[in-house]
Order: structure tokens, then sequence, then C-alpha cells
């Protein structure tokens, strides 16, 4: 539940982005606030580019589930008591017992989504609304953040920043995105908002639980057409959900992650790669290829993979688009004409570069170009920027496989509120050294 905007001219802290990142440390700040004395309660400020709390609301497909268990929520590995937790979201909408017959720890992406628009209107945050950070500057006490929204431009001064602006989708670097060539993230606005469908036939590019998804559902969604799966596998590889490869998910993890040399984080990552990485929950597999048997025993073909293959044109004309796939191993090329191409192919991090600007030139990146980051999240910068900059996202090569997933918001909230907490206090009180220098 947004708050009526009553701010002091600087704040503690000021998240850029408010999706489920964000709405942790949200109520991670609340529920801290509340529980300390008044002199030590943190203020906080949000801006978010959406209209309202929206988290890919274009692959909310039906059917879909999390893949993650509903304990993964925004508060219950931080504290259980919460009353921000999934089960007390099952309560307040009078499905405990119904959610309980399921015997499931995976809801649908449809009820996380409701879950976390639930929390998102019942936590007490200033969230500002259709309004995006154009500029951050650090004038030697505060960051300021330039602000754009449809009331025009605005600064915000705080002493602290959490970044956690999400990922942007990754499109092949010859491909621009059109009415019939588009990534997964909005697949079904796309769909949606597609000029015709005259060719019956679509393509999907990609070997994840994404492309997966979006076969599935094109192939349900449309019944006289085809749907080609276009992947450099053979196929689908099952995603290892198995209890002590999930081990790379607790909380413990990133601190072994974090202490690891870099050969053994390069390591670690590629032993585990299976569990997120262009891996499909075998159920689905399974059923993808029990349609595709079907029809080859039926005679009737609509579902079709296409491995260790690639496409090597794509050209929109009309209102088709033409593609060649190429089969890699034999060098054999099949074109076709489709309604639309779908990328399943990835995202890209936060772009720290475009977002701070001439502030990046003050923080510390490494030979490989990713930032240096403090195990608490709080990117290392030039001793002249004393507040903290902080990472939602983006951290992966240095906390591990949790950084851009929901598996560690909750715990990760609580380091960050705790972090900022003995910072801001720090800043406040400096040591005795630092007042007698100045």
């Amino acid at each position: 539940m947004p708050v009526e905007s009553n701010l002091p001219d600087v704040v503690d802290i000021l998240g850029v982005g408010y999706g489920p990142s964000n709405l942790g440390l949200a109520i991670a700040l609340q529920e801290h606030n509340a529980a300390v004395p008044a002199r030590e309660r943190l203020t906080s400020v949000f801006v978010e580019r959406q209209s309202e709390f929206k988290w890919h609301t274009g692959m909310l497909l039906p059917g879909a589930t999390m893949q993650i268990s509903f304990l993964k929520d925004l508060a219950t590995q931080r504290n259980t008591r919460s009353e921000f937790t999934f089960l007390n979201y099952l309560e307040q909408r009078g499905r405990l017992t119904h959610f309980i017959n399921l015997q499931t720890f995976f809801p649908s992406r449809i009820e996380f989504h409701d879950y976390l628009s639930w929390a998102a209107d019942k936590v007490r945050a200033d969230v500002h609304y259709g309004t995006s950070a154009t500029a951050v500057a650090w004038n030697g006490r505060h960051f300021e953040v330039t602000t754009r929204s449809a009331a025009g431009s605005r600064t915000l001064r705080a002493r602290n920043i959490v970044l956690a602006g999400g990922l942007t989708p990754k499109l092949p670097d010859d491909v621009d995105a059109t009415d019939r060539v588009f990534h997964n993230h909005r697949v079904l606005d796309r769909l949606d908002a597609l000029p015709s469908v005259n060719q019956e036939r679509f393509v999907v590019v990609g070997a994840g639980q994404s492309a997966a998804e979006v076969m599935a559902h094109l192939h349900q969604r449309y019944p006289s057409a085809e749907v080609h799966g276009v992947m450099s596998k053979y196929g689908y590889s099952p995603a290892d959900d198995s209890p002590y490869a999930n081990r790379v998910f607790d909380p413990e993890a990133v601190d072994d992650f974090y202490s690891a040399s870099p050969q053994l984080r390069d390591e670690l990552m590629a032993y585990h790669r299976s569990t997120n990485y262009s891996a499909v929950d075998l159920p689905l597999i399974e059923d993808l290829y029990e349609r595709e048997y079907t029809e080859r025993v039926t005679g009737r073909r609509r579902l079709f993979v296409h491995g260790a293959s690639g496409l090597s044109s794509l050209t929109e004309s009309g209102d088709a688009v033409e593609v060649t796939i190429f089969h890699r191993p034999t060098a054999s090329e099949s074109r076709m004409r489709c309604d639309a191409v779908v990328f399943a192919t990835g995202f890209r991090p936060l772009d720290l570069h475009g977002i701070l600007g001439s502030l990046a030139e003050e923080c510390r990146f490494a030979a490989d170009g990713t930032p240096e980051v403090e195990r608490d999240y709080r990117l290392r910068t030039d001793p002249s920027v004393s507040g903290g900059i902080y990472l939602q996202g983006g951290t992966e090569h240095s906390h591990g496989l949790t950084s851009s997933l929901l598996s560690n918001i909750a715990v990760r909230s609580g380091e960050l509120v705790f972090s900022l907490a003995a910072h801001t206090r720090l800043a406040d009180n400096p040591p005795l050294t630092a007042v007698l220098t100045h």
C-alpha cells in the first residue's frame, strides 16, 4: 500500500526499480523500522517505470508453475512470523486449505504473481510508479537521482541507492524486434497484438524453460498451427532440481561462492548451470515429447523440434516471416514462412554504466567488466563516494546463481537492511578520527 509521500530532503535509501527484489527490501525495511527506536528507523523511496506493480506478466502462461518452493517467498526465510509470507497470503485470500490439498510446493506462476501484487499493495512503501531514473550523481555528501515522469523531472537525494533495474531481454545481434519477431518475455502481449495469423506456423528459438513453455502454449493455443522449436542442442535438457544440487541456492552457498577463488567460482558455475540455464522441468519435456510422438503415430504433425540447428536467415515480408533453419551436422537447410518468431534467448543484466553515467568512473570494475562488489552487495567505489551503491542483480559473478533469481530475496533483503542501517549510523556518527580531520 503506497504511502503519501512526505519525505525529508534526503532519504536514507532510494531504490531504483520495484520488482520482487526491491519489494522484498521494502518489506524488510518496514519490519526493521517496527522493531527499532524511532531514531534508528530508515527512510526510503522507490521509483518504478511501470505504472503499477507487474512481474513478467507477458509470461503468465496458463498452467505454468513456479520452479522454486513457495517457502522461498519475500519473507519466510528471513522471518517466519512475517505477515508477508505466502502462507499468510493464502490465508488472507481464503485458499490455505485448498492449497494444502494440492500437495505441491510449486504454485502456478499466475498465483505467485497475485501474491507479489498482494504484498506490494500491503507494504507501506513510498513508490513512485510511472517514474524512470534518468541520471545518478554524487554531490560530495549525497546521491542526486534525476527522475522523469508524466509530471516532469525531479531530483531525489539519498544517502544510499539500491539498483534493482531487472533484466533486459536479449535478442541476437542481427535481429530487431518487430510485431512478428519478438522476445518471449512479453509473448502473451505480442500474440494478442499479432496483425494476423495466416501461415499457421510459429518458430521458437531457444532450449530453456521459457522456450519449452512457449512451445507448449503455442501448440495448445493454435490447434491448427505447426510449432517449430530451434535449438543448438539435440533437444531439451532436464533441469537438475535434486536436493543436493539445490544447495547451490541455499543462503550459505552465497558465502561459499563469495569466498571462493575465481577459478573455483567458474568450476561451481559450470557444475550447476543445469539447475537454471538452458534446462527444462522434466515433466514438461516428457509432455512435449509425448505430443510429438502421438502426432507421429497419427500422421498429423504439428510439433517439430529441430535439434543441433539454428536460424541462418530471417526476413519479414508482408504478413509473414521467412526463416531458414540450418541443421549443423549435415549443413542442410529448411525454408519456411511463419506468422511469428519467438526468441527465448535470455536476458542481459542491468547496464551499470548506462544508469550511473559518469559516476561509473568512480566505481571499480574487474578486467572482464564485471563490477567489484562487497559481500553485502555494496559496489566498491572511490573513497570520495561515501554513500552506498547496492546491487540487486548483476552479481552472479561474485555471489552465485541466486543473484538474479527469487530464491534468496528474503535473506538478501535482511542482509541489505543490516548493511544499510550500519552504514547510515556510521555516516551520522563518524569515528572520532574522522571528525578531527575535518
